[in-house]
């Protein structure tokens, strides 16, 4: 019987098998390209085009234009386009909505400074020759943009109206970014921009951020409150300069968190100095989930997360992580003599230590972390996959 089926498939022609694909749900159609070699280069068909730098945005409008999300296979779902000497614009078309756009292919080399605007309100919203598209792009990426295809990216990006999420990385020259999105933008991921000195957000849906790379001067321009913030600034700062009233403003808007990943230094250099005069009345309230990431070349003393976890009375999973290449910053420790007014653990149910090179420390992180808890103890997970329990941890004290 399987053989009749194959057999089957393998006499129908390209355009029926596309017909056939039409009719899946758009979360199973993709998963067709694992049936065999024939099927997998249907989803990997390219569409080749030349032109120059300026044709780029009225190429990637026909290129959306002609795609039919209800028959996926009908036009190809990669675009290569040429321009210049020697560079290429990958733009490729996934399920969900999802549009990549990567500029990688061509001169690797371009870092003369340039500063990047999109603009997502509708007043900013400008005329398009091209029709518009029945799929509506709401998650897209950039990759690799330089100061040549900063221009092209911000007219693409700033005609996108109903987009939900945006991923920016690897921007070799970005010194400077403004995002202004007052409709639909939620969610909004920065990678390894690595010059990036100067953040200005005026958007007010925003609920997740994630930002990977050196700390540069953050404007969260309008109110807006994070359900999940990831503050990857195991690179430092990218402004010598920087103090802690600069980070202020961010600080509010990750206040009422449910999902934190911060650094020990951030802590300790950049929000400590603001609410320790509070005398423990800045409270995350809300914060569930912590992923806590230190340099730890001080192995003896984790003050900084004991008094970090005195202001999160709601958390439930605990997360500590070891990164012996993080930046520790020079000042560490040396703010945290003040003690925060006592809030006890009571929903903890899981500590994960990983990156601990010896066992000693997690034990040695856990027993101080165990006196801060009331209740229940939670289950705890050493870097190597073991399990502690109250007494395990107690026996192990020297």
């Amino acid at each position: 019987m399987k053989e009749i089926v194959e057999d089957v498939f393998t006499n129908l022609p390209d355009e029926i098998l596309g017909c056939i694909v039409s009719f899946l749900p758009n979360e199973y159609s993709l998963q067709t390209s694992l049936i065999s070699t024939r099927w997998r280069n249907l989803w990997n068909q390219i569409l080749v085009k030349h032109g120059t730098i300026q044709d780029i945005t009225t190429a990637v409008a026909h290129f959306l234009t002609d795609f039919d999300e209800f028959d996926p296979l009908k036009r190809p779902r990669k675009l290569q386009f040429q321009f210049g000497d020697y560079n290429t614009l990958f733009a490729t078309i996934a399920t969900n909505s999802k549009l990549l756009l990567d500029f990688s292919f061509g001169n690797q080399k371009l870092e003369r400074e340039y500063e990047l605007e999109f603009n997502l309100n509708k007043q900013h919203f400008t005329y398009n020759p091209v029709p518009p598209s029945t799929f509506l792009i709401k998650n897209l990426t950039l990759k690799s943009l330089n100061y040549l295809t900063s221009e092209v990216a911000s007219s693409i990006v700033s005609n996108l109206e109903h987009l939900e999420s945006l991923m920016i990385t690897d921007c070799c020259g970005l010194q400077s970014l403004f995002i202004g999105s007052e409709t639909k933008l939620h969610k909004l991921t920065i990678l390894d921009c690595l010059q990036l000195k100067s953040l200005h957000l005026r958007t007010s849906k925003l609920k997740s951020f994630r930002y990977r790379g050196p700390l540069p001067r953050i404007w969260p321009e309008s109110h807006f409150n994070l359900s999940h913030a990831n503050l990857d600034f195991r690179q430092g700062l990218s402004c010598s300069d920087l103090k802690a009233q600069d980070f202020d403003e961010t600080l509010l808007t990750i206040k009422n968190s449910e999902i934190l990943t911060l650094y020990q230094w951030t802590f300790e250099v950049l929000i400590w100095p603001s609410i320790s005069p509070l005398s423990g009345s800045f409270i995350f309230y809300r914060l569930k989930e912590l992923w806590w990431i230190e340099n730890h070349e001080n192995k003896n003393s984790i003050s900084a997360l004991v008094s970090f976890l005195k202001l999160c009375p709601a958390l439930e999973k605990l997360f500590v992580m070891i990164d012996s290449k993080s930046y520790s910053a020079p000042q560490s420790n040396s703010g945290l003599k003040q003690e925060t007014k006592y809030i006890e653990l009571k929903q903890l149910k899981l500590i994960k230590f990983m990156g601990f090179t010896n066992p000693i420390d997690d034990i040695s992180v856990a027993k101080k972390l165990i006196e801060l808890l009331k209740g229940k103890p939670p289950k705890i997970e050493t870097s190597c996959g073991s399990y502690l329990d109250e007494m395990s941890i107690l026996c192990n004290e020297e």
